[in-house]
């Protein structure tokens, strides 16, 4: 088709209406959604529907906040794809959607202006028997959901970008890199009292100290050594429960922070028209501001003022993503992460390479290289192998991933010599898989369709096959080089399936996320027994919307008072579990408001942009830290008293 072809007239939903106010966007219509799931319905020609062609529709969303969408598109047979968004309040966004990622090869597209982090969920599906396409709201702050909308489009090549988005309100930023939409009783002035500010704190920062008792690496020094000083951090099980052991032998939980950078940036890519000033590069607002007050040595300021606050509110430790090389001069206890980077082997499906090919070895001897520079540094806890892996958020499994989407590698002829020692002929493998296929062809065709439940009982322990080899390697790769410091693991993204746990049999640590209320204690037992390791939180947060952001957060309370009681109730519940050694929040500062690289705009921060502290949430911290060693100990029981936890808002 030469033009785009415009959908027909769609469906209504729930509780979705039509506004018929004049709409700002040039054929485009206003909706509102009295509810979650409310929205739209289009029925779609057979055929119309291919994986080099696109989708396109811009949206206005009203409002201040973020409202969250889901874009389906619906088999006969009943499979599903999923899209989910968001989009930015008062901004133009352009959905562009190339519907090659039915394939289900990538987990997320790129953030582009106020369309805000795109993610594929749901099942893989055969476009031209897509009969019928939803649009629905899924998320949003509890009152009903207004947008403008043009006409959902099918075109032959992709829509062009939007580089000067409509802003009904103008800019979204101001001067300062805070929220123009929003009013707060926190929210600062001018430059003016941003420098006061700043300056208070460096002139505090020399002076700041750790609570009582704690060692010069932060552990528990009122308690007697739990081991000889070894000069590196390790783990010890004192017959009650997990520690961590620092490098003078004492207890240690390690309680940190993420992200300890210098870093509020927006992403400011389509979006200049809607910042006020001109931010550093990159529309770092907080940069901007630090400059602001110290000129050309900001960076040295803003290192002491930050390692000052740390130890005020009493953290362990500096957490994933930061400045390592701020941790090793100022000698605080740290992790770090590392980033897998296959210059030769190629992927099998999302972010997994193939671990079969003879090239992986290589690939993962560079890999742990990065480790040298920290190799003899006492301050290191440990390294993290990643983050999250893209593999671990697919309903379908590694090995299922690969035969849908990968040609012939070395994985796939390692599956067909597993396939081979479980079923001898060709006959077998197609009565169990249903499926006329031989054992070559499971080694060099792409799978179309589904899986028997023996075809994935196969995938599932081959799938344990690759997780092994994936760990294995890097494990051995990073000891090779560190023979010191602590494996803390992979950050999965929650608890992983039983074929991915038994394949993670190499860390020292065993690390995943857990947005939740609080640590879920008996799953974690039961992960800590079956792994032999101690436990860490990777990432956690709680954030409300009475900041001047845009969204909460995965974690959502009423405001700045119910964040401090969730940071007590989270740390000091998880300080007490015997498997635990350590929670790690996420993040130092607030996420900008118009959105980070991929679209988070979260109040999460200890500190806003203008390095203004939360105050409930980092006397609360301060209070946890005071108290976490003897609640570990089981001296104290932890704090309770809870706030009221409300509807997530988060990308």
């Amino acid at each position: 088709m030469a033009d785009p072809i415009e959908l027909g007239r769609p469906e209504l939903l729930g509780p979705c209406r039509r506004d018929p106010a004049p709409a700002p966007l040039e054929a485009g219509a206003w909706l509102v959604a009295d509810e979650t799931d409310a929205g739209l319905r289009y029925e779609l020609p057979y055929g119309i529907l291919r994986s080099d062609r696109f989708l396109w529709t811009d949206l206005l969303l009203d409002g201040t906040d973020l409202a969250v969408f889901e874009l389906s598109l619906h088999e006969d047979r009943g499979a599903v794809f999923r899209l989910m968004f968001g989009a930015l309040a008062q901004c133009q966004a352009r959905v562009r959607v190339p519907l090659s990622v039915t394939d289900f090869n990538r987990w997320r597209l790129d953030r582009e202006g106020a369309w805000l982090k795109p993610i594929c969920f749901g099942e893989a599906v055969d476009l031209p028997q897509v009969r019928w396409m939803e649009l629905r709201m899924v998320r949003h702050n509890g009152d009903p959901v207004r947008w403008c909308m043009t006409p959902l489009r099918v075109l032959d090549a992709a829509p062009p970008k939007l580089d000067h988005p409509l802003l009904p309100r103008g800019p979204l930023l101001d001067e300062l890199g805070q929220s123009t939409l929003h009013d707060w009783p926190t929210r600062s002035k001018d430059e003016h009292e941003v420098r006061d500010r700043l300056q208070q704190q460096r002139s505090l920062a020399e002076s700041a100290e750790w609570p009582d008792g704690f060692s010069r690496w932060g552990g528990w020094q009122t308690a007697d050594r739990i081991a000889e000083p070894t000069g590196f951090f390790g783990t010890h099980h004192d017959g009650r429960r997990w520690w961590l052991v620092d490098p003078a032998g004492y207890r240690f939980w390690s309680s940190g922070v993420d992200c300890v950078v210098p870093h509020v940036a927006g992403h400011v890519d389509g979006l200049t028209d809607a910042l006020t000033g001109n931010p550093d590069s990159g529309g770092n607002f907080l940069v901007s501001n630090l400059r602001n007050t110290f000129g050309d040595r900001w960076r040295t300021e803003w290192e002491q003022i930050t390692v000052g606050l740390l130890k005020q509110y009493g953290f362990t430790t500096i957490g994933n993503w930061s400045d390592i090389d701020l941790a090793k001069r100022a000698q605080f206890s740290y992790v770090r992460p590392l980033q897998l980077n296959c210059r030769r082997t190629p992927m099998i499906y999302r972010d997994f390479p193939d671990v079969f090919d003879p090239s992986f070895a290589e690939d993962a001897d560079d890999y742990a290289a990065a480790l040298s520079s920290t190799r003899d540094d006492p301050a290191l806890i440990g390294y993290f192998l990643m983050n999250e892996p893209t593999w671990g958020f697919a309903q379908e499994t590694p090995a299922a991933g690969m035969l849908r989407t990968s040609g012939p590698c070395a994985s796939r002829v390692a599956f067909r010599e597993f396939l081979t020692e479980r079923y001898a002929t060709d006959a077998e493998l197609s009565e169990a898989w249903g499926h006329q296929d031989t054992l070559e062809e499971i080694s060099t065709h792409r799978w179309t369709g589904g899986f028997t439940a023996a075809a994935e009982h196969d995938l599932e322990e081959f799938s344990t096959v690759l997780v092994a080899k994936l760990f294995g390697q890097l494990s051995a790769a990073c000891r090779a080089v560190d023979p010191h410091h602590l494996n803390l693991g992979a950050r999965y993204y929650t608890v992983p399936p039983a074929w991915a746990l038994s394949g993670m049999g190499d860390f020292d640590v065993f690390s995943l996320n857990c947005y939740r209320e609080r640590v879920p204690a008996e799953t974690m037992q039961e992960l800590s027994d079956q792994t032999g390791c101690p436990v860490m939180i990777g990432e956690w947060h709680f954030g409300a919307l009475d900041a001047g952001l845009p969204a909460s957060g995965i974690g959502h309370v009423p405001d700045q008072t119910a964040r401090g009681q969730a940071f007590r109730a989270y740390t000091e519940h998880a300080a007490s579990q015997p498997w635990c050694v350590g929670v790690h929040y996420f993040t130092l500062y607030d996420q900008s408001a118009i959105g980070r690289f991929d679209g988070e705009n979260y109040n999460i921060g200890l500190i806003d942009v203008c390095h203004r502290p939360y105050d409930p949430v980092v006397d609360a911290a301060h209070e946890a830290h005071t108290r976490m060693y003897r609640v570990a100990a089981g001296e104290v029981t932890p704090y309770s008293d809870a706030p009221t936890y409300l509807p997530k808002l988060f990308i």
